[in-house]
């Protein structure tokens, strides 16, 4: 069993400010009922800290976290997060200047799997994991985006099928540790997929059936019958920790943390109530559990995370670093707002309790949010797994009904003249993306219209007039005019 020291380490003892609220419950005897992969940002200023709340309330004590990394870029959390054992401090900055600093108790144990993968497949293994939770990014998912189908031929994937070595990749690891539950008849459990993506109880559930079945028909079988996938949604915004952050930790709050948060106040988490082996009661810590949570999801993903998208290319076109400077922009303002009401909105069917123009207001209010300092530069990362997700189905949608896309046309040709990989200036980009290599040279093709040829990431968009052509014109204006005088015609609707 996993469990935690009753001390606190000596980073959080000392000169802590009043204002830094270090927990009040005990650690000791803390049971880890929840495996996450991927712990980043987000999932400590989310999932954990939603658990956090529920430990605050004298509840929950059999629902703490264990902590696992893949990546070779997970080895840092493992050290920082042994070192603090687990602890960390979440800071929430507020736009009027409130902020508020916890120290979060309810990751309890994290292991890097590549050191021991045998360990990280006996604790997901174990009686007492009942949920296992997965913040991997849009693409971790290892789906075609053309076939929409789990990918057998990646070469990590293939590598652990094979099966004469340990498992590197989640699936494989996740897998091994669900045959073990089946062998040993220790009984079902929940996976739960915190990223942003459309039905993403349904995307992990068919990953996970796919690769069973590659492993194992009868497992496959097993996984279908008792295993739940429920789809969730998740919201907070959550930049990346600077330097400056972590200076700032120490000097306001006299706390040595080696990788505090820094989050909006605004959070959210929607979920469809579907465990095979129980939960804890998130609902007493606002999580909210509903029937069907694709409305839901839908309207974050078209009017939040579409509008991100909308942002980043003109802004870092621009030399705009952070994203409540595009925001507080009037003629940007104006943009993303038109964005919002005229094509986003409008392909969305009512949801019981959400105004749309109040959620509109409200996301325009968050992004102005100078306090957290979020960088254009995050938004824009990992493009081809995003705006395929998050503006084309819409995109589809009304140009079935006939019915105009000329901002995100126009949103699509500042992602081609952005992979090009400098701005209007001059001023190099760093473009990070899968498929950057084959972007960036159809951006710098003479014809603007190879970039939407790609059709891995288009499909046959290139051949849709209705898209091609006001891309064609918002594609020139960047050109000639640059991409502010060029936002500002399509916030009068002159282009």
């Amino acid at each position: 069993m996993e469990s935690t020291p009753s001390r606190l380490p000596d980073y959080v003892n000392g000169r802590l400010a009043e204002t830094a609220r270090r927990p009040s419950y005990s650690r000791a005897g803390l049971t880890a009922g929840i495996v996450h992969f991927g712990v980043g940002h987000f999932h400590r200023a989310h999932q954990a800290m939603y658990v956090h709340r529920l430990l605050e309330q004298g509840l929950a004590r059999e629902w703490a976290y264990f902590g696992v990394g893949v990546m070779p870029s997970n080895t840092q959390m493992r050290d920082v997060l042994n070192t603090q054992d687990g602890l960390y401090t979440l800071v929430l900055r507020g736009e009027d200047g409130t902020e508020t600093a916890d120290v979060i108790g309810s990751i309890i144990g994290f292991a890097y799997a590549p050191d021991d993968p045998q360990r990280v497949i006996e604790k997901i293994a174990s009686p007492e994991t009942k949920i296992i939770t997965l913040t991997i990014t849009e693409g971790g998912y290892n789906i075609d985006p053309l076939t929409g189908q789990f990918d057998l031929t990646d070469e990590l994937i293939a590598a652990d099928l094979k099966g004469d070595r340990a498992p590197r990749t989640m699936f494989g690891i996740v897998t091994g540790a669900l045959d073990r539950r089946r062998s040993r008849g220790i009984g079902p459990l929940t996976i739960v997929s915190c990223d942003n993506i459309p039905g993403n109880g349904h995307v992990t559930k068919s990953a996970f059936l796919a690769y069973a079945a590659a492993r194992n028909a009868e497992l496959a079988e097993w996984v279908k019958d008792v295993i739940t996938f429920p789809n969730t949604m998740v919201d907070r915004i959550v930049p990346a920790t600077t330097a400056h952050d972590i200076a700032y930790v120490r000097d306001h709050f006299a706390t040595d943390d080696a990788w505090p948060v820094v989050a909006e106040p605004w959070v959210q988490w929607i979920i469809e109530d579907d465990f095979a082996a129980g939960r804890p009661p998130l609902e007493l810590a606002g999580v909210q559990f509903v029937d069907d949570v694709e409305p839901y999801e839908l309207v974050k993903l078209r009017l939040l995370n579409a509008t991100h998208q909308a942002i980043a290319y003109f802004a870092a076109l621009a030399d705009i670093e952070y994203v409540h400077e595009a925001v507080r922009n009037p003629r940007f303002r104006a943009f993303l707002s038109r964005f919002m009401t005229e094509e986003a909105a409008p392909t969305l069917t009512p949801v019981p309790g959400i105004d749309f123009a109040e959620y509109r207001d409200t996301g325009l209010q968050r992004f102005s949010n100078a306090a957290i300092a979020d960088t254009v530069a995050r938004l824009a990362a990992d493009t081809s797994d995003r705006i395929p997700k998050f503006i084309f189905p819409f995109v589809r949608e009304r140009l079935e009904r006939d019915e105009p896309v000329p901002l995100s046309a126009a949103i699509t040709a500042a992602w081609a003249r952005y992979s090009r990989g400098f701005s209007d200036s001059g001023r190099p980009l760093e473009v990070i993306d899968p498929l950057h290599a084959e972007l960036s040279s159809a951006a710098a093709s003479s014809d603007p219209l190879d970039f939407l040829r790609v059709s891995s990431v288009f499909d046959d968009l290139s051949e849709a007039e209705a898209f091609t052509g006001p891309y064609l014109k918002a594609y020139e204006s960047i050109k000639e005019i640059g991409s502010m005088p060029t936002v500002e015609l399509l916030s009068q609707g002159r282009l």
